[in-house]
């Protein structure tokens, strides 16, 4: 009996337990869902107030170069179907060259899936391209996708969708342009047949062999023909004289990454590109959009033709790092942590654009047309981070925070309406403004669901002081991601034209 009263007192205080850690969860899930809610409703309102009178003219913007078709599919279904996983060894510098067969494949994808890096490398070997495409065309038709690709269309789309009025310039098919929205001029050759780009997407969790992703992401193959060449770069140039944008941006010179140019040729485009930032009016803005790069002779030559001529920068962590690391260096990284500290990613903007103001001011006097950089967005997964010098011609960097927060979860989640239950909230409720000793910190909050401050940075020998606004926003993580590929492209325009 003794034992019986033992067993039974076991079971009631076990039924108890589980009983109270229920309730326990329930409170915890109740406390997050409430959370969510208030940032949610203090980023619309900060998004709500951006809205432009009846009267207000349309910013014009001009974006280039280049387009494609996007071929996306799930990575980890595609490759267990095609190719039975053989735990590649990775070597030492793997992920910083093209990829010429299926065992270099395995590797390179490995790496960023573990890491849950995004991606973009060049296929060499134009036969396993072909037959990449091949495989995933015959996949079932429910499981693939057919997108308009490329960085410059996909920044156009979303910037006739926030209300501007937009020049792109690429080349591109009859079959793709009608998937263009009417009210996008078009400045570009028409070409016989697109570029395709395989898009290989995985979700938080998605295992692959040993492998386990721990964030959605993608990897990006392709073998372009047309878009290294820039082709559309000389008649967006003509096209921008009568024009006349608020805003020029460039993006897609990463389709020149380790691509086998006669010598010279690809620093004879990138005069080009240099030309056509140059011949601008002093007041119309320059953006540069950076992407995945791992070639350091093409990022020194954007150090030296394109970078000093811009005024702004957007990019993700990853990329962030690389610059960095170029800038400070004169290196290459490969992937870094997928979720950076918020202050790290900070101490990181601060760098470079010491770096990038100290190159400014040592070149100025013997090249007048060389630029202040005076915005920095950095888009990652769990926030938005903004720096902007103090008065400049960026306006509403706070709203612009906001705007880029909610595009990222609408965008990923491919809804336009945002869930609280489907979010995920990956920030603290505070974070340091810099990774040193006795840093400030900042609270997210209902009174104050995007933090802004101003601060000043020194540069240079002489020390010189430049007063800049930091504004960072969270991002409601989308649960179940539906799409990652052009994330980078929307979020930075949607920050862009909030700023015009």
């Amino acid at each position: 009996m003794g034992a019986l009263k033992y067993m039974g007192w076991i079971t009631s205080c076990s039924v108890f337990t589980a009983f109270i850690s229920i309730i326990w969860q329930a409170f915890l899930s109740l406390q997050a869902l409430n959370k969510t809610t208030v940032l949610l409703t203090g980023l619309l309102a900060i998004e709500g107030g951006l809205k432009r009178s009846a009267t207000a003219r349309a910013p014009k913007v001009a974006v280039g170069y280049g387009a494609c078709t996007d071929l996306q599919i799930n990575a980890t279904e595609f490759l267990d179907t095609y190719y039975k996983l053989r735990e590649p060894k990775m070597s030492s510098d793997f992920a910083s060259n093209d990829v010429n067969n299926e065992n270099e494949l395995l590797q390179s994808f490995a790496y960023y899936f573990k890491n849950g890096a995004a991606a973009e490398r060049v296929i060499a070997n134009g036969t396993l391209f072909k037959q990449l495409i091949a495989n995933a065309k015959i996949m079932d038709k429910e499981r693939i996708h057919w997108y308009m690709g490329g960085n410059a269309p996909l920044m156009a789309v979303r910037f006739v969708m926030e209300g501007a009025d937009v020049l792109l310039g690429a080349h591109m098919s009859k079959k793709m342009r009608p998937l263009l929205p009417k009210e996008i001029r078009l400045a570009g050759d028409e070409i016989v047949e697109d570029d395709i780009h395989l898009i290989l997407e995985y979700k938080a969790g998605d295992r692959w062999g040993p492998y386990e992703a721990p964030r959605a992401n993608r990897y990006i193959l392709h073998n372009d023909k047309n878009n290294p060449h820039l082709r559309s770069v000389e008649q967006l140039t003509d096209a921008l004289k009568q024009y006349q944008p608020q805003l020029l941006v460039v993006s897609g010179l990463q389709m020149m990454d380790m691509f086998k140019f006669t010598p010279g040729v690809r620093e004879a485009r990138l005069r080009q590109v240099q030309m056509q930032l140059t011949s601008q009016p002093s007041d119309t803005l320059h953006h540069f959009e950076f992407a995945s790069y791992v070639e350091l002779q093409l990022l020194q030559q954007l150090r030296q033709f394109v970078l000093p001529y811009v005024d702004s920068l957007g990019m993700n962590e990853q990329e962030l790092s690389n610059l960095r690391q170029v800038l400070q260096h004169g290196r290459t990284t490969m992937a870094t942590d997928w979720n950076p500290r918020i202050a790290h990613t900070l101490d990181q903007m601060r760098q470079v654009f010491i770096n990038l103001m100290e190159d400014y001011h040592a070149h100025k006097q013997a090249d007048t047309h060389r630029r202040k950089i005076s915005r920095i967005h950095v888009h990652t997964l769990a926030y938005q981070a903004i720096l902007t010098i103090a008065d400049s011609k960026w306006k509403n960097t706070r709203a612009a925070a906001a705007k880029a927060a909610l595009t990222a979860h609408r965008y990923v989640c491919k809804s336009q309406f945002i869930n609280p239950e489907a979010v995920l909230l990956v920030l603290d409720d505070s974070f340091a403004t810099s990774a040193q000793e006795q840093a400030p910190r900042m609270r997210m909050n209902a009174a104050n669901p995007v933090p802004c401050w101003k601060e000043y940075i020194q540069f240079g020998k002489d020390l010189q002081r430049i007063e800049v606004e930091i504004c960072v926003a969270p991002v409601l993580v989308c649960r179940v991601a539906k799409k990652t590929a052009g994330a980078g492209d929307n979020i930075s325009a949607s920050g862009l034209v909030a700023q015009l």
